[in-house]
């Protein structure tokens, strides 16, 4: 019954440290073999913790503690550096205040860091494979317990002891196999949970088109009327719209220059629709036309000023677009002088769940999909003075 206890306590260790691994936002991801600094010291720190809560739960398990989990998961997650990082720490503390000898438990310490490591430069998706951390924590035991039971005074002769070079080593892959399993788990979890977002972002990008191009259609339906000179130049300008719609239906990101190309295409067939008495104003930072952005992030927002906000008031006719970078983010922001609302009409004119939807609900919803809550769309507008709607999302997600 001791023994099972302890062999739960130690499972229970093993799960806390792999949940803590899940936290670090490159174990979640496939490409796993390129870490930051900033993941390997957090992976170092996780390992390091479950190297001291082994080493103050030694005296339960005797010679054979499982020391050796920490460094073989280390080294199979995280490269040879954190390993060997993790192997000299528990190496120390196992000499230091357990009086274990260092040749022995060294040696073990360090081809446990190194024949980790090896895998993980030398194929990372084979390394961090169950069956693989079995196998390597598996060998690395036996090797450390058969120097210990060969060398180290005092343990020969006694059934316990063999029974714990035994044991002892398989309960250890089994340790290394459960961190490595829990890992994954929660990957396959997270790239199933991005997948379902990235088609449904799709979905809602082929529902946004057909709106602008049926937009588009009655502009030029009303210039034949007005004015078909003007004709070509607004065909010109569709055209372009809908070559960047072909070449970014794909892409889950593009430069901000590219959107804006689509957005002045826009606002090029809306000036012919209403002459003069439509002007834009224009304020982008510069050194920010590189920055990744969705496609068709600003057009829904410059379209919704213009058929929701100029086309509200006779007197109405100024839009201004502004692009601005603030730390890590990226903000624009969408103004008209037209009619406007009241405050508290605002969520439900432009983000009520109704058939016909609002163009804003489906932009939050693609935003959703694609930064979480780590975005902002906001609408401020005031009844005679006009709408301006705000949006935040992180600069460089893309290039994640």
């Amino acid at each position: 019954m001791l023994a099972l206890g302890s062999i739960f306590k130690k499972i229970c260790i093993l799960v806390t440290a792999a949940f803590a691994l899940t936290l670090v936002p490159s174990f979640r991801r496939p490409e796993r073999s390129l870490l930051s600094v900033r993941d390997r010291g957090n992976a170092l720190v996780v390992f390091l913790v479950l190297g001291l809560v082994e080493e103050a739960a030694v005296r339960q398990t005797g010679w054979f503690n499982h020391r050796i989990v920490a460094v073989c998961t280390a080294s199979l997650l995280a490269g040879p550096s954190v390993g060997l990082v993790v192997g000299a720490f528990v190496t120390w503390a196992a000499v230091a205040y357990d009086g274990r000898p260092l040749a022995i438990v060294g040696s073990s310490m360090f081809c446990g860091g190194v024949i980790g490591g090896w895998l993980h430069w030398w194929r990372p998706e084979v390394a961090q494979r169950p069956w693989i951390g079995f196998c390597v924590t598996l060998g690395v035991s036996l090797l450390r317990d058969g120097l210990i039971f060969l060398y180290a005074p005092g343990v020969h002769g006694t059934l316990k002891t063999l029974g714990e070079i035994g044991m002892g080593p398989v309960l250890q892959g089994l340790g290394t196999a459960l961190i490595l399993t829990i890992v994954a788990q929660v990957r396959e979890r997270d790239e199933q949970a991005l997948a379902a977002a990235s088609a449904e972002v799709r979905a809602l990008q082929a529902r946004m088109n057909p709106h602008f191009l049926f937009n588009a259609l009655n502009v030029l339906a009303a210039l034949a009327t007005f004015a078909p000179r003007e004709i070509p130049r607004a065909a010109g300008r569709l055209r372009q719209f809908l070559r960047a719609s072909f070449d970014q239906h794909d892409r889950e990101f593009v430069r901000l220059e590219a959107e804006l190309a689509v957005v002045r295409a826009y606002l090029d067939i809306e000036s012919l629709r209403h002459g003069a008495r439509l002007k834009v104003e224009e304020a982008v930072d510069p050194g920010i036309a590189d920055t990744l952005v969705p496609p068709f992030l600003v057009q829904p927002l410059v379209e919704n000023a213009v058929q929701h906000g100029l086309q509200s008031s006779s007197g109405a006719g100024r839009l201004r677009v502004a692009i601005r970078s603030a730390g890590r983010w990226l903000e624009m922001s969408v103004s008209d002088d037209g009619q406007g609302v009241s405050s508290e009409e605002v969520e439900q004119i432009f983000f009520a769940e109704r058939p016909q939807m609002h163009a804003l609900v489906l932009l939050r919803r693609r935003l959703q999909g694609l930064f979480g809550r780590s975005f902002r769309l906001e609408v401020y507008s005031d009844a005679g003075r006009g709408t301006t709607v705000t949006l935040r999302i992180p600069r460089g997600h893309g290039l994640m």
